[in-house]
């Protein structure tokens, strides 16, 4: 079987859909699948230089197969659909998949209203290719209400057709596959969570993570990791802890991430207004090793996101063992509340509060949601377990069968 991921970007700047793909690449071809990737030498919205990789050819890349094609960036004051910093139109790109779709028994579509995967849909439905769409979160009533107009036009123009004509659409919850029927879509949906890497072990990363952003050993972290977004509402996160600071409880807040300067300016202006700088370090964007710290350094994590299909991060906190707090608007808040690795609370300040509080005096509270979070990510979210079922997934589509569930989603229904 021979395997095309379309994807727009996977500069790691953009976050979990690099992730995602590139594990997904690899476990795939584990299993003797042969998958690559087409992409483009984006490398995220914040500005920075393209990519630096060979273009129009098959490379190694973080010891995976991928074709990069040049990203189309306009002058300053160009096409405005060219410059959206999600759409990363690639003319070459488009050339090289009317010649080459037809090598690639299914395409897996990473995106939407985005050209690169609606681009390869197209292609695909013409020379008669099947090929599945991962929705990433993009059909949630709260993405749907960003840029309104503009993604009801692509939808009637093109992004209906392109989910009602793929074989399967990919979800990585029960609640995203609601989400894609409440949009009119029938297509056969995949529900398949994203898989989660098992963390490198860093010992004595508590007494590490204290020791870079001068914390005292008894005081709790509290950890944000992720975009520093209004999207991911850090601005919430700060204005419950305040609340926390007025009671005297005792925390460190860290807030991992990158952002655009006018946003990153907001939150520290709104950090100092709060009274938190001297418990609050922000130390950007982590990878690697910082990030394992972070994550088995800390003592808490909170995401209170407006909206997110999984939240790899959030992921990736559970399998490191520490307990998370999320809103319900967060789809894999399902999971959490299930198999009991943290709190799901409304995404307000006195409600959030009171969940942070909660666990910062409960040391006790906090081991077990991370004893339970461990055990959830090595048996769910295990990469080898959701390639082998994707793998399926695809051999059921070119056979034109039922599509197989996936283990312990009855237990979320």
């Amino acid at each position: 079987m021979k395997v095309l991921h379309i994807i727009p970007s996977v500069s790691p700047r953009r976050g979990g859909p690099t992730q995602v793909v590139l594990n997904l690449i690899k476990c795939l071809r584990e299993q003797g699948i042969d998958a690559e990737i087409a992409t483009t030498n984006d490398n995220g919205s914040d500005g920075l230089s393209p990519l630096d990789v060979p273009l129009n050819q098959r490379i190694e890349y973080e010891k995976v197969p991928i074709w990069f094609f040049e990203q189309f960036s306009p002058p300053a004051k160009g096409v405005q659909i060219a410059k959206d910093k999600g759409f990363v139109f690639s003319a070459p790109l488009t050339r090289w998949l009317w010649e080459h779709i037809r090598d690639y028994d299914i395409l897996d579509n990473h995106y939407l209203f985005s050209y690169p995967c609606t681009c390869a849909g197209a292609i695909a439905r013409w020379q008669k290719v099947p090929y599945t769409v991962r929705a990433m979160g993009q059909l949630t009533p709260w993405a749907l209400s960003q840029s309104r107009l503009k993604k009801q036009i692509y939808s009637f123009l093109i992004e209906r057709k392109n989910l009602a004509r793929a074989a399967a659409i990919h979800c990585t919850s029960i609640g995203e596959a609601e989400d894609v029927r409440n949009f009119g879509i029938q297509t056969p949906t995949a529900v398949l969570p994203l898989g989660v890497s098992p963390p490198i072990f860093r010992p004595a990363a508590k007494q590490k993570i204290r020791e870079i952003y001068g914390i005292a050993p008894q005081t709790p972290i509290v950890l944000f990791l992720s975009r520093l977004h209004y999207k991911k509402r850090p601005d919430l996160l700060l204005r419950s802890l305040s609340q926390l600071a007025e009671r005297n409880c005792n925390f460190h807040l860290i807030l991992a991430g990158s952002g655009e300067p006018d946003y990153l300016s907001y939150l520290n202006n709104l950090i100092s207004s709060l009274n938190l700088a001297s418990r609050t370090s922000l130390p950007g964007f982590a990878i690697g090793e910082d990030k394992d710290l972070l994550l088995q350094g800390a003592d808490i994590f909170v995401l209170p996101s407006f909206s997110e299909n999984f939240g790899i991060a959030v992921g990736e906190a559970i399998a490191s063992g520490l307990p998370v707090i999320v809103t319900p608007d967060i789809q894999i808040s399902q999971e959490i509340t299930a198999f009991e690795t943290g709190l799901v609370v409304e995404g307000e300040v006195e409600p959030l509060a009171n969940a942070i509080a909660q666990l910062l005096e409960s040391p006790e509270k906090r081991q077990k949601l991370g004893e339970n979070g461990k055990r959830l990510a090595s048996d769910r979210y295990s990469w080898q377990k959701i390639g082998h079922h994707l793998a399926a997934v695809y051999t059921s589509i070119l056979q034109q069968q039922p599509i197989p569930p996936y283990p312990d989603n009855s237990k979320l229904r």
